[in-house]
């Protein structure tokens, strides 16, 4: 079996964070392919139309308009077809119940996004050792 290389689909409504997520993958020569959503309902809605290409990780926001990280989480493990997306939440909230909601909703991991430092360069050195070794459903 061969390994297809893996989409990196943001689930992210800030710019600048979007840029910062971004500018840490170039900065680590990450080549994937890089698809972004600004919410939950178009996150959704770019699933349903096949916009996204398998495998693929989703990097997901909490807070955005209308809807959610966690609402867009809940709904993607009750579809029939996007219940086995891996899904990292990406966030600045440190809220014990956002996470606790991620890990009920069976999220990979969860990531606290810092303003200082190399936060998202780290996160991304993470993620990057994952999906490198990682199996990951078509």
């Amino acid at each position: 079996m061969s390994k297809k290389e893996v989409t990196l689909f943001i689930v992210e409504d800030d710019d600048i964070d979007y840029m910062t997520i971004e500018r840490s993958l170039n900065k680590k020569m990450v080549a994937n392919t890089i698809v972004r959503a600004k919410d939950g309902q178009e996150a959704l809605e770019m699933l349903d139309r096949g916009e996204v290409p398998s495998p693929y990780i989703i990097l997901l926001d909490i807070q955005m308009s209308r809807m959610n990280g966690l609402e867009f989480l809940k709904k993607v493990r009750s579809h029939p077809v996007h219940h086995k997306s891996v899904v990292f939440m990406l966030t600045t909230s440190k809220n014990e119940k956002d996470i606790l909601q991620s890990y009920e909703n069976h999220s990979a991991g969860y990531f606290v996004k810092e303003e200082t430092g190399n936060c998202i360069v780290n996160i991304v050195e993470t993620l990057e050792g994952y999906w490198k070794v990682a199996c990951l459903p078509e």
